[in-house]
């Protein structure tokens, strides 16, 4: 979104975070990232505001403004031949997706070089979150090198992707009633209606290795049975029943969990995005890091490292 404020010359007003989804964080952006950082560091790019000026807030607040989802995979061109317009005639849009909606390729080069400026310098998590990943990444470090598992085998993505290869036939219709419950939220409404063959999926890679694949193959790559793993990941689904595999094969599993006082998590308890930011710092700097589905942590990780 800052690359298309900087294309249009529009002001961009610190992003609001979803507080609706599966996971239910009532996390505002100001609790992840440093606000201040991100807004002066890209001063000389786009003008970003904390929150709209007051005359302007008065036309939203008398519904005189337009909240649009931007289609996916766009290029820049649709921004300034279908949005800025949009921008021009009713002054305030609310772009309420802003996932995957902008193309990767065929971009200018200013504007690939500010995506990656705002990725890995602009977003900068707060002081409280960064503390506290250079104290887990001190605890690990003392015992020597460590890998950093982002084992991707929570409910959330099994109930989305409709990958069930490993679950027992109760979990299966317990992950079929939810994603077609509504919990999860759809880039569509029509997609929790669809049928999804979970043995195709696999075919095609599309889904996450399952906590058994993952042994194998962290065994096949020649890991060493007695490194540190620490699991970046919310709870795994099945818990210790399906983790069983990965902990006979390397012992030596840690999450923030069991590296960390309680009363060191007690203010991010129930904000799985704060949580994730803890792990994205930690998977920073790892010696060795292995995510099992190529999902946005991954590929921000991969970009960062």
């Amino acid at each position: 979104m800052v690359a298309i404020a900087r294309y249009l010359n529009v002001t961009l007003i610190v992003p609001e975070l979803d507080k609706t989804s599966f996971w239910n964080d009532p996390s505002e952006f100001k609790d992840i990232f440093d606000v201040d950082h991100f807004i002066t560091s890209l001063r000389d790019e786009v003008r970003i505001l904390k929150e709209l000026p007051p005359r302007v807030q008065h036309r939203v607040d008398q519904g005189m403004f337009l909240s649009m989802q931007p289609i996916s995979w766009s290029d820049i061109s649709y921004y300034a031949h279908q949005i800025l317009p949009l921008v021009q005639k009713h002054k305030v849009v609310q772009l309420n997706k802003t996932d995957a909606r902008l193309a990767n390729n065929n971009l200018p080069p200013e504007i690939q070089k500010l995506r990656c400026r705002v990725n890995f310098n602009a977003l900068k998590f707060t002081s409280q979150i960064e503390e506290l990943g250079r104290r887990v990444v001190k605890i690990l470090r003392e015992k020597g090198p460590f890998l950093v598992l982002h084992l991707r085998y929570e409910m959330d993505m099994l109930a989305f992707s409709g990958c069930t290869h490993g679950c027992n036939s109760d979990e299966e219709e317990e992950l079929t009633r939810m994603s077609k419950s509504g919990i999860i939220r759809y880039a569509y409404p029509w997609w929790k209606e669809k049928v999804i063959n979970s043995e195709m999926k696999r075919k095609e890679g599309l889904c996450p290795l399952t906590p058994e694949e993952t042994a194998l193959v962290l065994r096949a790559l020649g890991i060493d049975r007695n490194v540190q793993i620490y699991i970046a990941a919310g709870e795994i689904y099945g818990g210790e029943r399906r983790m069983a595999p990965v902990a006979e094969a390397f012992p030596n599993l840690v999450r923030k969990e069991t590296l960390l006082v309680r009363s060191d998590l007690k203010f991010f308890q129930n904000h799985s995005s704060q949580m994730a930011a803890l792990d994205y710092l930690v998977s920073l700097e790892s010696d060795i890091f292995v995510p099992t589905y190529d999902g946005n942590m991954a590929k921000v990780v991969e970009g960062h490292r």
